[in-house]
């Protein structure tokens, strides 16, 4: 699978609107794929959310994930899911998720990231890479990982902390994808930040 560029990954808003207006915005701009994680929403809004943004990707053919929630995907139509460590079998959800992508959470884990790929996920993501303001406490995973990781053969995503500043250690150490919520969707212009983030990817990929 191609997987290369800016994952983008929503941020927690109670206002369905408006995270659905940043959410348009990213898109606009260009992001590689959008990750819907809404710690702020539940039940009918969330699946209603869940449903609008697939329909929003969709119309660009950006795909769409959903964090943590294998069936919250599959009632949706989302593209695939993204798993943590606490969210389920890996293997099972393989198994939902036919023809589906499906990402792996790994921290600092090498180990974890071997097992997560013979279960058969598309893709496996580090972090935090760096300090990460939606998650202070967060293990911190050393970008050194990043290079043994390329043996494993799926792309790499890498977040916590990524701004328009570090993204180049990020990626000169070896991820394929940078995943960002509060330096993109806090951004004053949405859009332009993630054309900035574009922009940076595109020359980082040419060097």
């Amino acid at each position: 699978m191609k997987l290369r560029g800016l994952y983008a990954i929503t941020p927690d808003l109670a206002n369905s609107e408006e995270l659905l207006r940043r959410a348009a915005r990213a898109l606009q701009g260009g992001i590689a794929v959008l990750q819907y994680r809404n710690k702020l929403s539940s039940g009918k809004q969330q699946v209603d959310e869940v449903k609008s943004l697939a329909r929003m990707c969709r119309d660009v053919r950006v795909p769409f994930i959903v964090n943590d929630d294998v069936e919250l995907a599959l009632e949706a139509g989302a593209d695939g899911a993204h798993l943590g460590r606490d969210d389920g079998d890996l293997a099972a959800a393989r198994a939902k998720l036919r023809g589906k992508l499906l990402g792996a959470s790994c921290y600092d884990s090498i180990a974890a990231a071997r097992a997560a790929v013979a279960a058969g996920v598309d893709y496996v993501a580090f972090g935090s890479v760096f300090a990460s303001p939606t998650k202070p406490a967060a293990v911190r995973a050393p970008l050194a990982l990043f290079s043994t990781a390329r043996a494993l053969g799926v792309p790499l995503v890498a977040i916590g902390g990524i701004t328009l500043e570090n993204a180049p250690q990020v990626l000169r150490a070896g991820a394929d994808c940078v995943a960002v919520i509060s330096d993109l969707f806090d951004a004053a212009d949405v859009a332009e930040r993630a054309r900035a983030y574009e922009r940076l990817l595109r020359h980082e990929i040419t060097q």
